[in-house]
């Protein structure tokens, strides 16, 4: 009775026991998370599949459990023990089973995923890496002045605090890679590995560090000279000040003491010159770490800067060698106001000479001749201006030399008031020149532009009279042709006169613009000869117009009223006739008409070169040549219809 469920729940039990044994040892030959990661995922995909199988095994316990209950229920007493501890071997074993199968599986996921965020991190780091191995790979670019340095130098300092930021990242990252190579053992996160990846972060650092200290200390040694140079500059200024205070008119101390001043300001030449070489010095080696540009603007600063300390000493030197020459010579002095009072007399008789020639406006309406001489007068008295001018230098000179004596102050009015007077001659006598030079320009381009407007006019003339229809447009237009003939010839004499001014042309306006003046004469005249030609040839031709309308009037009438007459007469001939006698008569006068309008043909033809270059004259010659033609055709008609009609008849 009881050996069925027992055989069942053997063979159930052994069953489970069995797909267990087998669930494990697939479990044992991939619960490892050692190697590489393809490895690893094989290892996953399986566990993932030994989890996928507990369903079965499910049912296999559950089996067992319904044969043990079968089993119970027909079993002895003494037997029960037995069959639960198995019952509960099995649950043990199941549960070890299910766990063992979860947690393999969920330690291979998790060492893989771990894995794989840290490849995530690491591909971020290497991002990161690249991208700042890029940044920090171009050389320093040399920059223009301070400011341009020191915004490179805090560029290169985002650069260096972004390296150092991503320091925590490292580590993190060799953390976990030290975590995950104690765990899986591959080569890819190993120490060496690890190593790797801080050596070439050390590099980028350090890379980034010594650019951040370079630019520091390029732009601390800019820095540096620009403080120097501004330095020296209020140095140099404050010495320009008190060279200047010892100078002009305004200077209310004695020569002694102008003296003693630029002897305490000689001392300050030699400290100025140490100072503005060791800023050279300097400059040398900004200029290595600066641009071309901004090294040109560094020289010449440098350059500007001993011009100026140049420029004050050559003035000091001047200034203490005056004054010095004041205090050794008073004489000397005298005899240069005495010599100045004699040059600024000379100077001003020789103003009263040419103001006495006259400095006076041309009228408008001066003729070109009245132009030309009141330009010859200016130019002489520019020329006797322009000798004056050694002069004027001299009194200048002198005036500069006396400045410092305030006792000698109306005479240095009076030299002031001279060379104005002579600035302001000068000026009106240029400013007369340059009208009366101008006026006559515009004179001689007057007879160009009238003969502008002359071409024009002959153009159109010439463009209006090509093809004249009647005699009344002849008659208009030859009247104004032989008027613009008179005024070409005019203007062609105006135009001539021009050219033979060739020597006052350069004179007054020099080679170059009396040359082009020239040669747009001549470019003129040769035009104004081509238009004049061709009004000379439509004038002769309209005038052969005008005696071709009176020939061919004379020789046109009659033959127009012989065609009206053959008309008429033909006309007549039209009618019938009762008798033989009388259609040979008719044809007899046709054969008449016949001759008479080939006549008549031969003299329309005659008159048709009377006709050429005459439209209205060629349309009515056309015209009775037309006529006469149809007039031959109804001859040639009717005289053939008359000679059939007396051949019937005397049939």
């Amino acid at each position: 009775m009881t050996q069925k469920p027992q055989e069942d729940f053997d063979r159930s039990v052994e069953d489970a026991q069995a797909w267990m044994k087998v669930v494990q040892e697939q479990l044992q030959l991939n619960d490892n998370t050692q190697g590489p990661r393809a490895a690893l995922e094989a290892r996953l995909r399986e566990t993932e599949k030994i989890c996928q199988l507990e369903p079965e095994g499910c049912v296999k316990v559950e089996l067992v459990l319904r044969a043990a209950e079968a089993l119970l229920a027909t079993c002895r007493e003494g037997q029960k023990p037995e069959i639960l501890a198995r019952l509960r071997d099995i649950k043990c074993q199941w549960e070890e089973t299910v766990t063992y199968m979860t947690h393999c599986h969920s330690r291979i996921e998790w060492v893989w995923l771990h894995w794989s965020e840290y490849l995530l991190a690491q591909d971020e780091f290497y991002r990161w890496f690249q991208k700042m191995v890029v940044a920090l790979e171009p050389p320093m670019e040399l920059q223009l002045g301070l400011k341009e340095k020191q915004w490179q130098l805090s560029h290169a300092q985002v650069l260096l605090h972004n390296v150092d930021n991503q320091a925590v990242l490292l580590d993190r990252l060799l953390e976990e890679a030290g975590s995950l190579f104690n765990r899986i053992g591959d080569p890819s996160v190993d120490e060496d590995a690890q190593k790797r990846m801080k050596a070439e972060y050390d590099a980028v650092k350090a890379r980034a560090q010594h650019r951040v200290d370079l630019l520091a200390q390029v732009a601390q040694e800019h820095e540096q000279y620009r403080e120097d140079v501004n330095e020296f500059q209020l140095w140099l200024k404050a010495v320009v000040e008190k060279v200047h205070s010892c100078l002009g008119r305004n200077c209310k101390l004695a020569t002694e003491l102008r003296l003693s001043v630029l002897q305490d300001v000689a001392k300050d030449f030699s400290r100025g010159e140490e100072s503005l070489d060791r800023l050279e010095e300097q400059a040398a080696g900004v200029i290595r770490n600066t641009s071309p540009l901004g090294a040109e603007k560094i020289s010449g600063e440098l350059e500007e800067m001993r011009g100026v300390l140049e420029k004050l000493r050559v003035l000091w030197e001047e200034e203490e060698g005056r004054l010095r020459g004041l205090l050794q010579s008073k004489g000397a002095c005298e005899r240069q106001i005495q010599q100045l009072e004699v040059e600024l007399g000379e100077f001003k008789k020789g103003l009263q000479r040419v103001a006495q020639e006259g400095l006076e406006p041309v009228v408008k309406t001066a003729t070109e001749d009245e132009l030309v001489a009141h330009w010859r007068l200016f130019s002489g008295t520019q020329a006797a201006l322009a000798s004056e001018e050694p002069r004027v230098d001299r009194l200048q000179t002198q005036l500069k030399e006396l400045v410092t004596f305030p006792d000698l102050q109306s005479l240095s009015d009076s030299v002031v008031a001279a060379i104005q007077e002579y600035q302001c001659m000068k000026g009106r006598n240029t400013r007369l020149h340059n009208a009366t030079r101008a006026e006559l320009w515009q004179r001689f381009q007057r007879p160009l532009n009238d003969l502008q407007l002359w071409k024009a006019l002959a153009q159109r003339l010439l463009d209006i009279t090509t093809s004249l229809p009647d005699l009344p447009s002849i008659h208009t237009f030859l009247p104004q042709i032989e008027a613009a003939l008179t005024e070409s010839s005019r203007l062609k004499e105006q135009l001539a006169m021009l050219q033979l001014k060739t020597d006052l042309l350069g004179s007054l306006f020099g080679q170059e613009r009396a040359a082009a003046l020239l040669e747009q004469v001549a470019s003129s005249v040769r035009d104004r000869d081509l238009l004049h030609n061709s009004l000379l040839q439509r004038k002769s031709k309209l005038q052969s117009l005008l005696v071709q309308h009176k020939d061919f009037g004379v020789a046109f009438d009659p033959l127009h009223r012989k065609l009206l007459d053959l008309q008429a007469r033909i006309q007549a001939e039209k009618g019938l006739q009762r008798d033989l006698p009388g259609k040979q008569v008719r044809l007899l006068r046709l054969q008449g008409l016949q001759e008479e309008g080939l006549d008549l043909g031969t003299q329309i033809e005659a008159v048709r070169p009377l006709a050429q270059g005459n439209l209205s004259h060629q349309h009515k010659v056309d015209q009775v040549s037309s006529d006469q033609q149809a007039l031959q055709r109804t001859l040639e008609f009717l005289y053939a219809g008359g000679c059939c009609s007396g051949l019937l008849w005397w049939r």
